[in-house]
């Protein structure tokens, strides 16, 4: 990115009002809430300009040049690292370009909440491997009949809800059809960590992270623990009533033109498993004939 711009200051007032609100939301932002250790001798009670300047991949000076009210210019894709970065909401994030002298852009783009019939397509054809369609918080956004095979448990459907992550953690864990949650689910936190950064204090995002909490006394132990991950490829032990335990190797695949979404796909680890799936399959035909 680049920082540091000179520039005539634009209005005598604001310089000073920016450099005085920067600080204000430095101080509110603790290191736990962007993931960050304590550290010792912090005489902060909010993050350290280095600190802010780091996470929003902007250089030192040039973030501490800002907070000094000097004359300098930013991008509206600094300002937004440096929004994120503070947590600032919609209001705070258009006083933020307002005290810069930036026309304020509208927020980031809409969230995907829909595929359209080319990828459904995709996914269709790889039944009787299961495939499902994630955003970067892994609402469910498609699937195949081969994936709604995997969870077609009661108390799932009772749920109606189309996030992988909140049902795995709210669902009694006899009914999980993810075994060796101890292993897996730590993993699928550290990488929503890995999407959240780009996120931190939206709205949405933050209401995930407090409800699924509150829902979830281990959901709320692993968010504190601040691991990051980036998605890739596992293997994966599902239970099935009808027909037991199903080992799966786990690919994800990036999707042209839907940004942080990804298609995960199943393959079965091993001929036993290979066989419970097409089982699965013949029982929804039959179901279906």
């Amino acid at each position: 990115m680049g920082d540091v711009t000179t520039v005539a200051a634009p209005n005598g007032r604001r310089r000073p009002e920016l450099a005085a609100f920067l600080r204000s939301r430095r101080a509110r932002v603790t290191p736990a809430d962007v993931g960050m250790p304590p550290g010792l001798r912090r005489r902060t009670p909010g993050l350290r300009r280095e600190e802010v300047a780091q996470l929003s991949g902007v250089g030192v000076t040039w973030y501490t040049w800002l907070e000094q009210g000097r004359p300098i210019n930013a991008s509206p894709q600094v300002l937004d690292a440096v929004a994120r970065t503070l947590r600032l909401d919609e209001p705070e994030r258009e006083h933020l370009y307002h005290l810069a002298d930036m026309p304020c852009e509208p927020d980031r783009e809409a969230p995907v909440v829909e595929v359209g019939p080319e990828i459904q397509g995709i996914i269709d054809a790889l039944d009787p491997h299961p495939a499902v369609v994630y955003n970067g918080r892994y609402d469910i956004l498609a699937t195949n009949p081969a994936y709604r095979d995997l969870f077609d448990i009661p108390e799932i459907r009772s749920m109606g809800v189309r996030n992988v992550l909140w049902t795995l953690f709210t669902v009694p864990e006899p009914s999980c059809p993810v075994l060796f949650r101890e292993k897996e689910l730590p993993v699928m936190v550290a990488t929503l960590r890995s999407e959240y950064g780009r996120h931190a204090g939206e709205p949405a995002w933050e209401s995930f992270i407090a409800q699924l909490s509150e829902a979830s006394p281990y959901f709320a132990r692993l968010w504190k623990n601040g691991d990051v991950v980036p998605p890739g490829p596992r293997v994966k032990t599902f239970r099935h009533p009808a027909v037991g335990e199903i080992r799966m190797t786990s690919v994800s695949l990036s999707i042209n033109g839907m940004p942080e979404c990804r298609i995960v796909t199943y393959t079965p680890n091993d001929a036993e498993s290979g066989a419970r799936t097409a089982t699965l399959r013949e029982m929804r035909e039959k179901i279906w004939a």
